[in-house]
């Protein structure tokens, strides 16, 4: 367990960014205490300053995890999001999808979000830009990244994709084994 270099913390804001944009400074300055991020085995672990004086007294190679896992860097160094991080990206997303009862099922099964089983989406939202899903119960499902921005999305065939999937609550049952 080690702190982040400055290009694996670039790496980690960049995503985020995508996602919460300025909110970051909300994610590590909390009320309840202050916040950091730890990279351990090639996965970046989000946890309270506390937990990481307690956890410092346990050896490298006995210590499975600790925190949430927010994500882990490829072979390549390129950081890739955990369904895990939801919880904490959904509070302060920028842009939000809404998709419709019927298609919540598809998008838990790993499947982008079709302009069909569109229900609603933030207004000024970019090509590209990350995005979190929601049921329209406004629980949230997963994240991904927009396929289209709002105004093409209001004239664009039924069934383009809208929304690329990144992660889902659904992976939590398909990859148990793998999720730390």
């Amino acid at each position: 367990m080690r702190p982040l270099t400055e290009a694996e913390t670039r790496a980690v804001f960049e995503k985020l960014g995508r996602y919460i944009g300025e909110n970051i400074q909300l994610l590590v300055d909390r009320p309840d205490g202050t916040y950091c991020f730890r990279l351990h085995r090639d996965r970046v672990y989000y946890l309270s300053e506390k937990l990481l004086k307690v956890a410092a007294s346990i050896p490298r190679d006995s210590l499975v995890s600790l925190g949430t896992c927010f994500g882990k860097f490829t072979k390549t160094q390129k950081f890739r999001l955990s369904v895990t991080a939801l919880d904490f990206l959904a509070p302060y997303a920028k842009y939000k999808v809404w998709v419709k009862a019927g298609s919540e099922q598809s998008f838990l099964y790993g499947n982008h979000v079709l302009k069909s089983s569109l229900g609603r989406i933030t207004e000024n939202t970019a090509q590209y830009q990350g995005v979190v899903v929601y049921s329209m119960a406004d629980v949230p499902l997963g994240f991904g990244v927009a396929a289209k921005s709002t105004q093409e999305c209001r004239k664009v065939d039924p069934m383009a994709i809208v929304v690329f999937h990144q992660a889902d609550v659904g992976e939590y049952v398909r990859n148990e084994d793998t999720l730390t």
